[in-house]
């Protein structure tokens, strides 16, 4: 437990000192902050850009920032160093993924403050969150974990996140567009945060949010497999 609390408390410098990394925490937030309250449509769902923002912040936030994170540090052969300081691989992950899912958090904290919930709707909202995140970091991990240069990282992390980001918004607008997106965790986040005032779970949802923790996590135990976290 020690090792894990001194590598999150590590990692809140690091971020500090990286604005890469911090804007990726605030900058859904701020967008959501400003657009709704400067932007006002006539007819315009309730909680419109919270929302939109809410579901691309998780498909973008958590996943570069945790890919970012193990590939930047495995790059650098931080990693290494930690390793030889008998940090054990667990150890190191728990602190970083704690570590990016409570930032993820404060960030989904600011962007829910414009929107009109009562306190059992915000709770749910946070809630909702919170189970999408924990995919993201999922997905993140293995990206970071099998790149063996942040370069390699980006490049990878980037379609990925552009996916699971874009789609349940252009589901909007396009039906084939919508039944696949309807596989993915963050179009069944998006359908639930739209339904939060009445949210009935589905056993649909239930089943492809499940499928897809199970999927990541075991794309991620494949990459620590084949890769583990420190390379030559």
């Amino acid at each position: 437990m020690n090792n894990i609390i001194a590598i999150f408390k590590k990692q809140i410098k690091d971020t500090l000192k990286n604005k890469t990394i911090f804007i990726q925490f605030i900058m859904f937030p701020m967008l959501t902050l400003i657009m709704s309250n400067t932007v006002k449509i006539d007819k315009m769902p309730q909680n419109f850009f919270v929302n939109l923002f809410a579901t691309m912040y998780i498909g973008m936030a958590p996943l570069t920032s945790m890919a970012a994170i193990i590939s930047e540090e495995k790059e650098k052969n931080t990693l290494r160093v930690l390793m030889m300081s008998n940090v054990k691989p667990y150890e190191y992950l728990l602190g970083i993924g704690s570590y990016t899912w409570f930032a993820c958090m404060v960030g989904t904290a600011i962007l829910s403050i414009p929107g009109k919930y009562s306190l059992r709707e915000r709770l749910i909202f946070m809630g909702i969150m919170a189970a999408g995140i924990l995919v993201s970091l999922l997905i993140g991990a293995a990206l970071g974990t099998f790149s063996k240069t942040q370069m390699m990282a980006t490049s990878v992390t980037i379609p990925v996140m552009m996916a699971f980001s874009f789609l349940p918004m252009m589901s909007l607008f396009n039906d084939t567009i919508a039944k696949i997106a309807k596989v993915t965790y963050t179009e069944q986040i998006s359908q639930m945060l739209s339904q939060i005032n009445s949210l009935q779970l589905e056993g649909d949802t239930i089943l492809i949010m499940a499928a897809n923790i199970l999927l990541f996590a075991a794309l991620f135990t494949a990459a620590y497999r084949k890769c583990g976290l420190d390379l030559s």
